[in-house]
């Protein structure tokens, strides 16, 4: 059984913890200094450490920093002291502590955050669900609508048609479109990426077509355009639908011919370049609002690819968040930070939740995210699924224990009683579904399929 090691100078103040802990079902170890601190830490069995800063035969920030560097660096350690100056706030957490707590401080909020650090140093050794991919610009998702972008992704590369792109922003539009290239016959030529949003839009025709000497103020040179130095390669037209009505026009005509002009030339240049455009607008003909003219629209989209938004493919946060830990200082998330991350609405999509998971791994001192290290927009009640639990009669303990019940029955629902499956798409080991199955007494039948699934 993992221990909790208490070093406390105090004898009444150690004995006093140590008897809270026990009570509260840990097994504890004691120790009056740094010396017999170190003694203990040889056993195996320490998960958590509390730790006096001001100790008689050293100084515990000292030690922390020692743990820290040494062969028992997974073990969170909680800084408990009487003097709650910001200055050893800051170096405790700069040096890796797990938390921060002062005397006299509040016992349930000491115990719950030893619980915290024991599950993260529990959740530290079991492996996340890995991606098939560690590549930066791998697709990653293995629910039914992604495999229904990489089927699509497939016969795009297999073709020299136009494609168009659609889908929020921060959904992966870019990503796929590199799919297309890298699996494509074209793999070898150049991939060029314009997101026309982000030029001004007085030099996007040049951007594009490129100009000749003098063509207009301070063209003092002939310059190439994307669309050519592409060569037989890939270009990727991001934002495609923000380009004006005369560009649109322009554009078609290199769809068309595979012909345009540099801006102020008479040379007719052939493009060989595949066109892949991409937007989050409304583009298709007879849409109120579309942005793209419909002869554009059909030339472009000779196949499209619509990508989801990340709330139609929760099933697939498990493997983007391992993905995102890859090569960071975090290596997993804790099951409250899986369920936070699992019941947000993500309006940045997949974008987002890179961004979240970078900031959390900066705000962890350990391997593992807590949900302490989450922004709070991601806990906003208005953000979060829909959930049959009314949490108004509940305690905390309570309705987290009723939307963990729900959510992997959920699960196992989705995936017609499939419990390895369930247990990847939750986040989970198998062993710790097993055993949540037990705790919140599922039985069999709720893991049933469900008529006409």
């Amino acid at each position: 059984m993992t221990a909790v090691l208490v070093v406390e100078d105090e004898a009444k103040l150690r004995d006093a913890l140590t008897d809270a802990l026990t009570v509260a079902g840990h097994r504890t170890l004691a120790a009056a200094g740094v010396t017999d601190a170190r003694k203990h830490l040889a056993d195996d069995s320490v998960g958590c450490v509390l730790l006096d800063i001001r100790l008689r035969d050293g100084d515990g920030l000292a030690l922390l920093q020692e743990l820290r560097g040494g062969e028992s660096r997974g073990v969170p350690v909680i800084m408990v002291t009487a003097y709650g100056d910001s200055d050893r706030t800051i170096q405790a957490m700069r040096d890796g502590a797990f938390d921060y707590v002062t005397k006299p401080f509040d016992l349930d909020r000491l115990l719950a955050v030893v619980d915290r650090a024991l599950e993260q140093f529990q959740l530290a050794r079991e492996p996340l669900p890995q991606p098939a991919s560690s590549a930066a610009d791998a697709l990653v998702g293995a629910s039914e609508a992604m495999l229904a972008v990489t089927k699509v992704i497939g016969r795009a590369a297999a073709s020299d048609a136009s494609v168009l792109i659609t889908g929020e922003t921060g959904t992966g539009k870019e990503l796929v479109a590199r799919a297309i290239h890298r699996y494509s016959s074209r793999s070898a030529e150049p991939f060029i990426a314009v997101n026309v949003a982000a030029l001004a839009p007085a030099s996007i025709e040049s951007e594009l077509f490129g100009h000749e000497k003098g063509a207009f103020t301070g063209a003092a040179a002939r310059r190439i355009g994307r669309i050519e130095l592409a060569g037989a390669g890939t270009l990727l037209l991001d934002e495609v639908a923000d380009l004006d009505a005369s560009l649109q026009t322009k554009l078609l005509r290199v769809l068309q011919d595979g012909a345009f002009e540099r801006v102020g030339g008479n040379e007719v240049i052939k493009s060989r370049a595949r066109i892949v455009g991409a937007t989050n607008k409304v583009v298709r003909p007879g849409q109120t609002g579309a942005a793209l003219r419909d002869d554009l629209y059909y030339r472009l989209a000779i196949i499209e690819i619509h990508v989801p938004p990340l709330r139609e493919r929760r099933s697939d946060i498990p493997l983007l968040v391992a993905h995102a830990l890859q090569g960071g200082p975090a290596r997993a998330v804790t099951e409250q930070v899986m369920r936070e991350l699992m019941t947000y609405d993500w309006p940045g999509n997949v974008r987002e939740l890179v961004h979240v998971i970078a900031r959390a791994a900066v705000m962890t001192s350990g391997d593992v995210i807590d949900a302490i290290a989450l922004p709070n927009a991601i806990r906003e009640p208005a953000r979060r699924v829909a959930s049959s639990i009314d949490p108004s009669s509940m305690t905390l303990k309570e309705a987290l224990a009723a939307f963990e019940r729900e959510a992997i029955v959920a699960a196992l629902e989705r995936t017609g009683g499939n419990r390895s499956e369930a247990a990847r798409q939750l986040g989970l080991a198998r062993t710790h579904l097993y055993a949540k199955l037990e705790e919140h007494g599922i039985t069999a039948p709720e893991a049933k399929k469900p008529s006409g699934s």
